[in-house]
């Protein structure tokens, strides 16, 4: 079963991992907390008429775990490393942890440095350049949310590109192009 791991625990990582998780694929997400949606309160996200942004990322995360998404609260990625067999995450927990992944999300905000250190390139705006499916020049390495927009930071944005970045994941695991498309007979 392939691997993914997600840095970042915000709209867009948990976006990620719940459609990776949702469609088999063992997920895990390290999420030390730091969003920037503590501060905001969203009224503009589709199907939302107000939420606080603590209480949707409470929501969001528990969205996340009723699949399966392993997360590892308060536990920061260090660095990230491509290998011949995928990648290598490393934590600053009290072990110093390596994880191993077919596949890694970054969706660290608008921190850029783990994006730096894994050899992606950027635009000339100092963002990470990435491809309509948010796959980075490193492959299978995708990055999410403001380390890909000038100043164009929603959630909702946000969400959308982890849920691009996963369905391409999903597409490269099927061998063809996947859509995760539920119809009424599969809702509970």
């Amino acid at each position: 079963m392939a691997r993914v791991v997600v840095v970042g625990g915000g709209p867009a990582g948990l976006s990620a991992a719940l459609f990776t998780a949702k469609n088999g694929l063992d997920t895990t997400v390290f999420d030390t907390d730091e969003t920037w949606m503590h501060k905001a309160h969203l009224f503009n996200y589709l199907g939302i008429e107000s939420i606080g942004g603590s209480r949707f990322l409470e929501d969001a995360r528990e969205h996340a775990d009723s699949y399966g998404v392993e997360r590892n609260q308060a536990e920061e990625v260090t660095d990230v490393e491509s290998t011949d067999d995928g990648f290598v995450v490393r934590t600053s927990d009290e072990a110093e942890s390596e994880y191993e992944a077919d596949y890694v999300v970054l969706a660290t905000g608008a921190n850029r440095d783990l994006a730096e250190s894994l050899g992606c390139e950027f635009d000339d705006d100092g963002t990470v350049s990435v491809n309509l499916s948010m796959e980075t020049s490193v492959a299978d390495a995708y990055a999410t949310g403001a380390m890909v927009r000038d100043q164009e930071w929603q959630a909702i944005i946000s969400a959308g590109d982890g849920g691009a970045a996963a369905l391409d994941v999903l597409s490269k695991e099927e061998g063809e192009h996947f859509h995760d498309f539920d119809v009424p007979g599969d809702a509970e």
